[in-house]
């Protein structure tokens, strides 16, 4: 099978729904290997699929869309104080690249403005990836939804 190259791109106002879905859909496929049910059901839950609901936030935040041809794979959002937030390769696309694309369009913009650490609130599942991207583990936290306790990481990476 060729392997199809990975683009990465500016969010457009059509792309909303295609990155709830990603969204939804990568916590309740993929991170359910590392968290319950009822954790991923209060930290995606069926009203996360509204690709309504996102717009304001997408159109503030403006991600970066990883793609295949016009297939979003993927997105990443990537804050002027070196945060990152919402950073998801769509379940079927794990492992294909999407991650380090989206990682690569991060380094260049903090490259752009000068930002020296990057940092952000990482899943159990995707600490894996962060470590491999030189990401290092400031400490282990538990957040609280609804009740509901969910274990993730403070990571960070300084640039220079």
């Amino acid at each position: 099978m060729k392997k199809q190259k990975v683009q990465v791109r500016e969010y457009r106002s059509g792309d909303a729904q295609a990155l709830a879905n990603i969204y939804y859909n990568t916590i309740h496929k993929v991170n359910i290997q590392h968290y319950n049910l009822e954790q991923v059901n209060v930290w995606a839950p069926e009203t996360s699929l509204d690709g309504n609901k996102w717009i304001k936030k997408f159109e503030r935040t403006k991600p970066y869309v990883a793609t295949v041809d016009e297939l979003i794979v993927g997105f990443a959002e990537f804050e002027p104080d070196g945060h990152i937030d919402c950073f998801y390769c769509r379940h079927d696309w794990i492992g294909r690249g999407v991650g380090s694309a989206l990682m690569n369009a991060i380094y260049k913009k903090a490259h752009d403005w000068k930002i020296k650490r990057l940092f952000a609130e990482v899943s159990i599942t995707a600490k894996t990836f962060f470590e491999k991207q030189g990401f290092i583990i400031n400490c282990e936290q538990t957040i609280t939804r609804n009740g509901i306790d969910l274990i993730n990481y403070k990571m960070e990476k300084n640039l220079y």
